[in-house]
């Protein structure tokens, strides 16, 4: 059972990072950037647990890499949560109709606009905790496509309910992850896109499929949904270049309702691929990926627990 909140430090929480939002905005954002990747470093010193994690993961999925390029990958991860935070306050003023290009480019992504532009046909879209993931479904609201994401909330309720604002400024729409099957299935009842950000545990109930050549439990639902709908997968991302506030954002991958209606088990087929197109775009720059998470706590039945996990 979860311990209660006090409402008190909750709401110091809250007027806290909004104390803190104001001072950085004080500043320009890549300054920010650079003081986020400070504190990244820091929290790696510091973090022990987080920072063995990282390492261990990195290690497991990269055995070619030496030592010290194993330790400066997981250094840059930890910096990323900072960085997302502060890129997370600046994109409501910095991406705007008139403004997105010149901090976005597009690439491998006209079949995406293209399925996006059709409406009404439903389509699924998939990211990882890479990059700035947070700003894929952000800038399809300001080009005026119509989106709904499915997140966690956070566990301050007055933080969360601030964020989402932030991040539903444009018009994309959050969908909590309490309840989200009602939700999810209406929007692609009415031929919605639908986000999720599908890299993480899923625990005894996933399927397990392979992710950096370790078997890694997946959640079902995307593939049942993809199925159910008959409706595309795109496989995203939105790479950060230079640790400034500028993106590559592409589609890896485009899953199509005929790729697996011949397969023996379109399920797995969907969540398999899905998986290794989020793989194949973290090892282009994999100190963007979040290795703190733990990808691969749960293990097949009858294989002990890795290590750190």
């Amino acid at each position: 059972m979860a311990k209660p909140r006090s409402d008190l430090i909750d709401r110091l929480q809250y007027w806290a990072l909004r104390l803190v939002s104001m001072l950085l905005h004080c500043w320009p954002v890549n300054a920010n950037l650079r003081t986020a990747c400070l504190l990244g470093d820091l929290a790696y010193l510091v973090d022990r647990k987080h920072r063995q994690r990282a390492i261990a993961n990195l290690s497991r999925s990269f055995p070619e890499k030496s030592p010290d390029e194993i330790r400066q990958l997981a250094r840059r991860s930890m910096r990323e949560v900072f960085m997302l935070f502060v890129e997370v306050l600046f994109t409501a003023r910095l991406i705007r109709i008139d403004t997105w290009a010149r901090y976005v480019k597009l690439e491998n992504f006209t079949q995406t606009l293209d399925l996006l532009l059709r409406g009404r046909g439903g389509l699924i879209m998939l990211s990882a905790h890479y990059g700035n993931f947070e700003i894929l479904g952000y800038l399809l609201a300001t080009l005026g496509f119509p989106t709904s994401s499915v997140a966690r909330p956070l566990d301050n309720r007055y933080v969360s309910q601030w964020l989402f604002g932030v991040r539903q400024k444009r018009g994309q729409r959050i969908i909590t992850k309490k309840g989200a099957t009602t939700e999810v299935t209406e929007v692609l009842d009415q031929g919605g896109a639908v986000g999720f950000v599908a890299d993480q545990n899923a625990g005894s109930k996933g399927i397990f499929v392979d992710f950096f050549g370790r078997k890694a439990s997946t959640y079902k639902s995307i593939g049942l949904l993809a199925m159910e709908y008959n409706v595309p997968v795109v496989i995203g991302y939105a790479r950060r270049i230079d640790d400034r506030f500028q993106f590559v954002i592409g589609a890896q991958d485009i899953i199509y309702p005929r790729d697996w209606q011949d397969e023996p088990d379109p399920l797995r087929y969907i969540t398999q691929r899905y998986t290794k197109a989020i793989e194949d775009f973290i090892r282009k720059d994999p100190g963007q990926y979040w290795w703190v998470h733990r990808r691969w706590k749960t293990r097949p039945k009858g294989e002990a627990p890795e290590e750190y996990d």
